[in-house]
């Protein structure tokens, strides 16, 4: 069976996202700067790229799909890549609207789940084969897929700077053990792998 991996980019007081998330800005204050090692230094961090990118599906929470908020997005709405996402796989949404799915370019594909986690993992497990299903973000998917123990592998992209707030990966998640299975850095990031103890 495919093992169930999340990669998020945390900030050290523990960030996946700065404060005031919106629209504007779907990553809060600050939230677009932990991702600099992927953009500034892609060949130092090739493998992880690869391996964030290398699953057969993928599964992400309604904000990381339209931005923060309740109500239900705009009907033109197509996510925040453009019309080649970079996922290249099918892509199911947890969220509490109805919604057809969406074909993208280069193979991309959003489906949308409202019936929970369990749901959306056994579709996206369907989708992926023998591959992986990843768990894309954000911090409240992450959440849940740990809580429920239905997660694998956790890797962490820890970024040098402190965000001071927002929205935490790891608060709430109860009693989950992890264990530390691999730890490389470059100038901009430091790479943990931990895997999920059951």
């Amino acid at each position: 069976m495919s093992r169930v991996t999340c990669d998020l980019t945390v900030s050290l007081d523990g960030f996946v996202a700065g404060p005031n998330q919106r629209a504007e800005e779907p990553l809060g204050d600050g939230g677009e700067l932990l991702h600099r090692w992927m953009f500034e230094d892609p060949e130092a961090n090739a493998p992880e790229i690869e391996g964030i990118l290398a699953a057969g599906a993928f599964i992400m929470g309604r904000n990381m799909f339209a931005g923060p908020g309740p109500s239900v997005w705009d009907k033109g709405w197509r996510g925040w890549w453009g019309e080649e996402p970079p996922y290249h796989a099918p892509v199911f949404v947890l969220t509490h609207h109805q919604h057809e799915p969406l074909e993208m370019e280069g193979g991309t594909s959003f489906h949308f789940v409202t019936d929970g986690i369990e749901s959306a993992l056994a579709q996206a497990r369907e989708a992926a084969g023998d591959r992986d299903v990843a768990i894309a973000g954000g911090a409240q998917t992450a959440r849940q897929f740990l809580s429920a123990g239905l997660m694998d592998e956790l890797r962490l992209h820890i970024a040098p700077m402190i965000l001071g707030g927002g929205e935490r990966l790891l608060d709430g998640v109860g009693d989950v053990k992890l264990e530390q299975a691999e730890v490389r850095g470059t100038g901009l990031v430091t790479h943990v792998r931990y895997l999920v103890v059951r």
